[in-house]
């Protein structure tokens, strides 16, 4: 299944999920990543799914959905390791407009920004822009190097027509005010729509948590003077359209549940939590209990 939702977004509205890569197929590990460290570290673009697969099953989830804000490539691992990705957009802009997630590790490469060309919005992550803090945060595939990542994102800005937003990952004692400004010197450059910033709101990979509210307030009034800035600290909520025991889990796989809309949803559809246990594990964090799909 390689579709889920629609999912409600602070930075998309409704969005259609789209999971074009294998569970944990990345080129990083961050962190603070709420599907767990990453076990399949690579750059390695390849083929993973068949471009009419994925369109049929959008098509098909869009008649049963209604209108989507965005179709959102936002998989289980990085989506430009995907090298059918330009063609898949191409195929899947007959739908509706087209976003992707993107962790920007690829970017240096002609033929990723290529594929990239034809998606309406183009979400950047930009945690760092300092090596040693980019290795701790984002614990990056050993082939990769910062500056032509950096150098990557500025030649998409000056070659992308669509819209490209940001975002910034803030982590209690690792993000510092120092490392904010440089990334908000950065983005100065990218010029991007909106500048988010964020915290990690689910179970992360390692112990980490978020900054205080002085910290999350002082590194927004330091963003905005360089670009436009919103703040993504809360986790969403909403309707997930889930209709079926094979959404829980698609949804799961990506996007981890909390408990309450989890039971929310079972109610509505008639089942008890013990029905999915086999495919999803408990997780708590900040003293919430949320479920995601075992791998």
């Amino acid at each position: 299944m390689h579709v889920f939702g629609p999912v409600p977004s602070r930075r998309l509205g409704r969005s259609l999920g789209v999971n074009n890569i294998p569970f944990k197929y990345c080129s990083y590990s961050c962190v603070y990543c709420q599907l767990g460290r990453t076990d399949k570290l690579t750059v390695e673009r390849r083929k993973f799914s068949d471009c009419q697969l994925i369109f049929e099953e959008v098509r098909r989830k869009l008649e049963e959905a209604g209108e989507v804000d965005y179709i959102t490539f936002v998989p289980d691992g990085e989506p430009t390791l995907d090298i059918n990705l330009g063609s898949e957009i191409e195929l899947l802009k007959g739908l509706g407009r087209v976003a992707v997630i993107t962790n920007s590790s690829l970017l240096f490469r002609e033929d990723v920004r290529a594929d990239l060309a034809n998606a309406d919005l183009v979400s950047l992550k930009v945690d760092a822009v300092d090596a040693k803090l980019w290795k701790r945060v984002n614990r990056p595939h050993p082939s990769l190097k910062l500056d032509e990542i950096l150098k990557g994102m500025e030649k998409l800005a000056e070659e992308y027509e669509g819209v490209i937003i940001t975002e910034t990952m803030l982590i209690d004692s690792l993000t510092t005010l120092e490392s904010v400004e440089r990334v908000a010197e950065f983005l100065e450059r990218i010029d991007p729509h909106v500048a988010y910033l964020s915290v990690p709101t689910r179970p992360p990979a390692e112990r980490v948590k978020a900054p205080n509210w002085e910290f999350i307030a002082e590194a927004a009034k330091i963003l905005g003077r360089f670009v436009k800035v919103d703040l993504l600290v809360e986790a969403e909520s909403g309707d997930f359209g889930i209709n079926s025991k094979e959404d829980v889990l698609a949804i799961a796989s990506v996007h981890p549940l909390r408990e309450d809309v989890l039971k929310e949803y079972l109610k509505k559809l008639d089942l008890d939590i013990q029905d999915l246990l086999d495919g999803l594990e408990e997780i708590e964090y900040g003293g919430i209990k949320y479920y995601r799909k075992k791998n």
